[in-house]
């Protein structure tokens, strides 16, 4: 009898570690694809008529598609270093853009712990191909921020087919050397990615995918260079043209979309991947933002709100919509989250949206802010203030965007109480996020 109950005694316990190795075993990977400048009405998936998406729509029925995901910042490197902190931006330094001009000699800092960072300490095999703008010098480089490959470029923008820089430097890496090679740019971060995912598809992975595409300068798959080394600039493209360059831009970065969900599928670790797509900033006057008010580097919804997704397949329920807010620095607290962790980093700013994502539980009340510049605003609720200053005052305004999502009617006169507490409150945001940072761009 007493054998007989070791025995079973014994089975259940390998039974229950054979149960938590394969528990073990099924920690998510992770693929985030982020756009550059692309507009909450840029493609197929949210309503664009002209652009052909397919990829992206058939990601959207198998996930979450958000209506009211912001962008951290209305640029590119403010909202990047959201995204890798899972802070506002300026509790990174990083309020503007990092230009080829004015900053080669500064990035984000080392001490800031990026999501890279994080996923490392849980055996995630972490890599990156496409823009960084986050820092010029080697000093600021991927591979030191978590990243244990890195093929892209540092700049905001290079020639999609020379790989060149808007100050004429060759921008092109491989690593902290610089190396160029032949193609485009869309096609070879498609490349790359696919290349990770089948040489690292046995062990948990994060996946950054931040793409050129659809910012100038705008290029053909096949088409001349429009920048030379040594040759700050780039050559005019006829204005007449761009509407349909734009047009197989977007549709190029889709098909490479495919690409990467194909691989996942071959691999055989699709259902078991979460797929983040979204845009750093909306879209510029070449772009599309739908009916919303302002473009890229404006306060008004134009500036910050932007195409979502979210798909884990059998996790999060396909085909469903959020009209909740979420910020781009929301996906590293989440994405812990999901994989039972917490961020280390102090002074995280955004939240876990993991119930909301799985269960379509409501989120938490909370105030969110943005500021670039002169300007700044306050989402509360379904109120939004937006502060603009100029030589010599500030002017507020005032929107209710659950009847008006097209920022026309400023009723700031008409609520004068509520104007006064969103003051306060931005104020006192403004104070606290900046308080002992040093700020290296404005």
């Amino acid at each position: 009898m007493k054998k007989l109950i070791f025995c079973i005694l014994s089975c259940i316990s390998l039974f229950s570690y054979a149960q938590h190795s394969e528990t073990k075993k099924k920690s998510p990977n992770i693929v985030i694809i982020v756009a550059d400048d692309l507009g909450y009405n840029g493609i197929s998936t949210y309503g664009n008529l002209y652009i052909k998406t397919p990829n992206l729509d058939l990601l959207a029925s198998q996930g979450v598609l958000f209506t009211d995901f912001h962008s951290n910042g209305s640029v590119c490197s403010p909202t990047r270093a959201a995204l890798l902190t899972g802070k506002y931006q300026q509790r990174t330094g990083i309020e503007a853009v990092i230009t080829a001009k004015s900053h080669r000699d500064v990035g984000l800092n080392l001490d800031k712990i990026t999501i890279a960072e994080e996923f490392k300490k849980y055996n995630y095999t972490c890599g990156m191909f496409g823009k960084w703008h986050l820092g010029y010098g080697k000093e600021f480089n991927p591979t030191l921020q978590g990243f244990d490959y890195f093929k892209g470029f540092v700049s905001g923008n290079v020639d999609y087919h020379a790989h060149i820089d808007a100050e004429g430097y060759l921008d092109w890496w491989n690593g902290i050397n610089t190396e160029n090679e032949a193609g485009y740019t869309t096609d070879l971060i498609t490349n790359y990615g696919v290349d990770f995912i089948k040489k690292h598809s046995t062990k948990p992975f994060l996946l950054y995918l931040p793409h050129e595409a659809p910012h100038g300068p705008y290029q053909r798959r096949i088409a001349n260079a429009l920048r030379k080394i040594g040759t700050p600039g780039t050559a005019r493209v006829p204005g007449d043209s761009i509407k349909a360059i734009y047009k197989e831009m977007l549709e190029v970065m889709d098909q490479g979309i495919g690409k990467i969900m194909d691989a996942l599928k071959t691999e055989g670790i699709y259902e078991n991947t979460i797929v983040i797509f979204t845009s750093d900033n909306g879209a510029n006057n070449y772009g599309n933002n739908g009916v919303l008010r302002g473009i890229k580097g404006s306060p008004y919804e134009g500036g910050s709100r932007v195409p979502a997704i979210i798909s884990y397949p059998k996790v999060i329920k396909a085909g469903t919509t959020s009209e909740k807010t979420v910020f781009t620095m929301d996906l590293l607290p989440t994405l812990l989250d999901i994989i039972g962790e917490q961020p280390s980093g102090k002074h995280i700013d955004g939240i876990s949206i993991k119930d909301h994502l799985i269960n379509q539980t409501d989120l938490p009340k909370r105030d969110v802010f943005s500021a670039f510049r002169n300007q700044s605003y306050i989402r509360s609720g379904e109120w939004k203030m937006v502060k603009i200053i100029n030589e010599t005052e500030a002017k507020f305004e005032l929107y209710n965007l659950s009847h008006d999502i097209e920022e026309k009617n400023n009723i700031a006169l008409n609520n004068p109480e509520l104007l006064q507490i969103l003051q306060q409150k931005l104020t006192v945001w403004e104070q606290n996020v900046r308080a002992g940072v040093k700020t290296i761009t404005k």
